[in-house]
């Protein structure tokens, strides 16, 4: 690595450490300060502001590989309450230039205290991460580069341990309804969930109450819910032994059930099947999949970095549903005897396409009909 501080001019002192060793030096932006996660990265070419809000990010520092980040500011799209990424890395980033930009990218993250790194090579940083797999990572924010100790990132990467951490992350503190004029009740088990989920299953004409997972699945049978969502959410499925009881405890109920990216890995392990961590994830709104059922090709945001072992799935009762065109990766699940299915990508394609979005029109029929399997 070239450590030299030529040719830096302007904004912050920034750098960016790797467990591996590796040390990168660049321009902060945004908010001052240090924060460490698992570096990840996106190929996403638009919606930063959905994924910088996206609740599954929490504990990880993001990675876009589209050089035009900031370029059409902040506009009111979010997928939560604020920023969730520890700390965001990009090639550059740009002075906004859109109507609907409130401020700029810099400015927003700044407001939430997340500290920014650009101009590095992000081609060589996404190039390693493919080859090595996802690590530890160290960002620091700084007034000059004498505020950064090097030994002190360092450290700091290499102390990361994602897959061990245990999340009980929830998006919302409290039981939140919406749309309380609505049809049959629909109860999203909150994990992290996106706005867009909740936005999707209003405008299918549920009323729809969305319940944190730690307050468990009394609570959720508490509102007498037709249907239930497994949100999406941050962490290794396989630590959150807590939820897959709640979760098998839904199932069991035998009320309809959806499961998103989490939701769907929770759901699996819920039923005796088995999940892995992927090298580097599938972070993105351009995953290609295929619908096992139909033989239907659907194009999907994806944002996860474990998956469901296809050769776990045996005496669960579960079927391959989806399956990732690229790596073969399982990206949806039917159960043959429980009205429960579940996939990988997110459906509502917030930011993304909306082929996949009869995955709610089929969970939306399986609550109205009362529990008849798909």
């Amino acid at each position: 690595m070239d450590n030299s501080l030529e040719g830096l001019v302007g904004g912050y002192a920034a750098a960016l450490a790797l467990e591996d060793g590796s040390f990168i030096i660049g321009r902060g932006f945004g908010g001052l300060g240090k924060r460490s996660g698992e570096v990840v990265f996106s190929t996403a070419m638009n919606g930063y502001t959905e994924s910088l809000t996206d609740p599954s990010y929490v504990g990880q520092i993001l990675i876009l590989t589209y050089p035009l980040i900031g370029n059409y500011g902040v506009p009111p799209d979010f997928e939560s309450d604020g920023i969730k990424i520890e700390a965001l890395v990009v090639s550059l980033a740009t002075e906004p230039s859109h109507p609907l930009s409130e401020k700029s990218l810099s400015e927003w993250l700044r407001e939430n205290g997340v500290p920014g790194v650009m101009d590095v090579d992000t081609r060589m940083l996404v190039k390693r991460i493919r080859e090595e797999g996802v690590m530890g990572g160290a960002v620091q924010v700084a007034e000059s580069f004498e505020d950064i100790s090097r030994e002190e990132l360092l450290k700091m990467a290499r102390e990361v341990d994602y897959d061990s951490r245990i999340f009980e992350y929830s998006a919302y503190k409290e039981p939140v309804v919406f749309n309380e004029d609505g049809g049959p009740l629909v109860a999203v088990v909150d994990f992290g969930v996106k706005y867009g989920v909740i936005d999707r299953l209003v405008k299918s004409g549920f009323r729809v109450v969305v319940v944190p997972g730690r307050l468990g699945s009394d609570a959720v049978f508490s509102y007498g819910p037709r249907g239930v969502v497994i949100s999406n959410g941050p962490g290794n499925p396989a630590k959150m032994s807590w939820a897959v009881k709640i979760v098998r405890e839904i199932v069991e109920s035998g009320v309809p059930t959806l499961g998103v990216c989490l939701g769907h890995q929770l759901l699996a392990l819920a039923l005796g099947a088995e999940t892995y961590k992927l090298k580097y994830g599938h972070r993105g709104i351009n995953k290609a999949c295929r619908d096992l059922v139909t033989g239907r090709r659907v194009i999907t945001l994806q944002n996860h970095g474990y998956a469901v072992s296809e050769e776990s799935l045996e005496r669960t009762g579960f079927k391959v549903w989806f399956q990732d065109c690229d790596d073969g990766t399982v990206e949806g699940l039917i159960h043959e005897s429980y009205p429960c299915i579940s996939v990988q990508f997110h459906p509502e394609g917030r930011p993304g396409p909306r082929d996949a979005l009869y995955v709610f029109e089929m969970f939306e029929k399986m609550v109205r009909s009362g529990g008849n399997s798909p």
